[in-house]
Parts: structure tokens; sequence; C-alpha cells
């Protein structure tokens, strides 16, 4: 009686419904048994779907619809599992085991049970979590083909601040990536670039033909770069009416102009982070490792009055609140070291993303992802970039930094040159 608990117990957690089938309840038995054998094609077809059309299934389950019926399966199959281990239990009949072996066949079976249905459990919160997060994140436009073989992101980081009117992106980039292979190259813009022209069709375009704030200046206080969306936003935002209905804002749909300007691509997405927010997001992650170049200040000015402390050289792991202010410090280094500091904490972030640690850390994640991220990317493309993505990790990432390291004046810029540069970065090297 013995031996049979400890297998009839085995039996249960191998192939569920398998102990009532060989002892039991045989009604009960060929239901577990059938739906247990349901899950592993499931679990089986999935797994060959993926190996052949990664982006179709990654599609499925970055959708509401999708998720929400992988939470029902997961919560349908926990119940099961619970049902027939406490039937298991009855059927082991620990009195008429030996004495010392019944509370370890009672323990072993609880441990297994606990661990097979909080593991469903916590899958079916994950996917109504993961759920509740891409409707409120993306949104539920069409998807848009590539332009040239590639895709092109407008990343923007946002700093509103009490000391500012409104919000002017503290960090500009554009991601471009190959739709075949997933190579990827950043394109990091300036915040200082002045005189910059506007697509033809852009709004923006009729009211500064020569570039931007190049002939009578502009409505704000600086015509550069960042003061395009504070502008768009705040004194023309009739300029984009649809943008809101789209999923953007007008200040965003400026800068994206501003952006196809300058680097002569079309760019049909965009990415605003929230930096005042992004402190959350790498907190949820458990921090960041960089390793600092030279000492920087948390908090102050330019002149270093009211500093709350120093981010010292050194390899540092570093919680949100730090890492901010190690990507956004001003004094003793230029915007240039910014840029290139900003890089190194995307970097950074990017390494602890990795599915162990999402998934262990989800609900913060998510929770703190809804504050910090707006896009346009529909939800129907997730798949398909969540693909790309594996591909883009495996490669090496080019840079092009629109600096004057590479001969690029902000305050008098030369944008054929700048285009030229643009091109050049993403040019695939042949093997």
């Amino acid at each position: 009686m013995t031996r049979r608990g400890w297998w009839l117990v085995v039996l249960n957690f191998v192939l569920p419904g398998s102990a009532q089938v060989l002892a039991g309840n045989r009604r009960l038995g060929r239901f577990g048994l059938g739906a247990s054998l349901v899950l592993l094609t499931l679990a089986v077809v999935a797994g060959v779907s993926y190996v052949l059309w990664p982006a179709a299934v990654l599609t499925l389950f970055t959708n509401s619809i999708g998720l929400w019926l992988a939470a029902l399966i997961l919560l349908f199959y926990a119940v099961l599992w619970l049902v027939l281990t406490l039937d298991t239990l009855r059927l082991v009949r620990l009195v008429r085991a030996r004495p010392k072996a019944r509370p370890l066949i009672a323990a072993f079976a609880t441990v297994l049970m606990l661990v097979v249905c909080g593991s469903a459990g916590y899958g079916a919160l994950v996917a109504t979590t993961a759920s509740g997060f891409l409707a409120n994140v993306f949104t539920a436009g069409p998807s848009v083909p590539p332009v040239d073989g590639r895709y092109n992101i407008l990343l923007l980081g946002g700093d509103a601040g009490p000391d500012r009117q409104g919000m002017r992106p503290d960090s500009i980039s554009v991601v471009s990536i190959d739709a075949k292979t997933g190579k990827a190259s950043i394109i990091g813009l300036p915040r200082n670039l002045v005189d910059f022209p506007f697509p033809d069709d852009s709004p923006l375009a009729s009211v500064y033909p020569e570039g931007y704030g190049a002939i009578d200046g502009c409505e704000v206080d600086v015509c550069m770069l960042n003061s395009v969306y504070t502008e768009v936003e705040l004194k023309s935002p009739e300029m984009y009416p649809n943008a809101v209905k789209n999923g953007s804002e007008p200040g965003i749909e400026g800068m994206r102009d501003a952006a196809e300007g300058i680097t002569g691509l079309t760019i049909q997405y965009y990415v605003l982070i929230d930096m005042q927010g992004f402190s959350d997001l790498i907190d949820a992650l458990g921090g960041v490792e960089i390793t600092v170049k030279e000492r920087l200040p948390i908090g102050g000015d330019e002149e270093l009055n009211n500093v709350d402390g120093w981010v010292e050289p050194g390899k540092q792991h570093m919680d949100g609140f730090t890492a901010l202010w190690y990507g956004r410090a001003r004094h003793g280094t230029s915007d240039y070291d910014r840029m290139a500091r900003q890089r190194v904490l995307e970097e950074a972030i990017l390494k602890q993303f990795n599915p162990a640690n999402v998934l262990v850390k989800f609900q913060g994640v998510a929770k703190a992802g809804e504050q910090v991220v707006k896009t346009d990317i529909p939800q129907s493309m997730l798949g398909y970039f969540v693909s790309l993505a594996s591909k883009t990790k495996s490669q090496p990432i080019t840079t092009v930094e629109l600096t004057p390291a590479n001969d690029v004046d902000p305050e008098n810029p030369d944008y054929g040159q700048i285009r030229d540069l643009v091109a050049a970065g993403l040019v695939v090297p042949k093997k």
C-alpha cells in the first residue's frame, strides 16, 4: 500500500487523471486524462508553430483575446489539477500505508499540487495583467508596411518638470530596424539642432519653409529640436487634428515630422518614455548595473547648488532614482556626454528585460510600464516586432550620433551631410 501510494501520487503529477483510471473513478479519470492529453497536444502544436511561424504565435499571445483565452485555460487546469490531487490523496488510503510514510506521501502530494496549481494560477494572473497593460499602452490601429525594407521608430525621452512650461524631449533618437534581418541602427539626434527642414507634406513646412526658426524665429523662447514639441503642443495643436484619435499627440507628431526632415527617413511609429516615471520601471526590474566613468551629481543645478549626493566612478548597481540622474546630470558635461550616457543606460535596461526577470517581476513591470510608456504601435504588430527583436538582440547595434564627433555642428548643420551619415549607418556590411 505504501508503494501504491507513492506511485499514484507520481502518476497524478506526470499524467493527471491516470491515477483515477487505474484505481478510482474512471469517469473522472478519463476526463482528467483527456484534458491532460489535450493540453499536451496544444503545447506541442504551439511549440512546433513557434519554430515554423514565430510571429504568428507571438501575435496570438500579444493581444487581449489571446491572453484572456490563455488565462481561462490555465485557470481551468489549475482547478482540475486541484480536484485530481485531492482525489488521488483519497485513493492513496494513507491509513493503510506505513506510519512513517504517511506524512511524506501527503507532503509530497501537497507540494506538487501547490507547484502545479500555483504556477497555473500565476500564469493566469500574468496573462490578465498583460492584457490590461497591452490595452492601456498599445493602440488598436492598423499595421503599416516597412518603407525601403525598414521600420523606423522615433524614441523620445520626455522630461517634464516643475521648472518647465510643458514637456521638452530630453532624449531624441530614431531606431531603424531591417524588417527581415532585424539589424538595428540607433540615430542619436541632439536636442540643440537648429534650422532643420520639415517634409513637404508637414503643416510645419509652410510655417518654416527655410527651416525651423531660420527666418523670424519660432513661437517659443529657444528654436531648437526639442522645442518643437512644446510649440506645437501648447501653441498650435490644431496643426495635427487627428493626433489624439490615432494614439499620439500634436507635439509628438511635430517631433516626428522634424525627425523625418532631419534624417530623410519615413518614421512609422513613436515611443515616448516619461523620464519622471522611468525610475519606477528600473526599480521594478531590480535596478541596473552600469560602469560609471566620471563622478556625477545627483540633483542640484549646473552650479552644484542643492546637490543631494554623487554617483561615484566604477561599477555601480543603481536604483531608478540614481540611474535617472546618471542619465540627466549636466554639471561638467556636455549634451553629447549625456547622450552617450543615455545610450549606456538604455543598453543596461535592455539586459534586464530578460524573460526570467520580467516574468518574476511582471506585476511591478507592467504597472510601471503603463505610467512610463506611450506609443502608437498597434497590438496587431506586437508579435511581429517581438519576433524581430529576437533577431536584433543577436546582432551588434550600429550607432550614429549626429554630434561634433561625426563632424556635425548642431548650431550650423549641413542636412545633406547628415542624411549621408544616416544612410551610411543603415548599410548592412557584406560578409
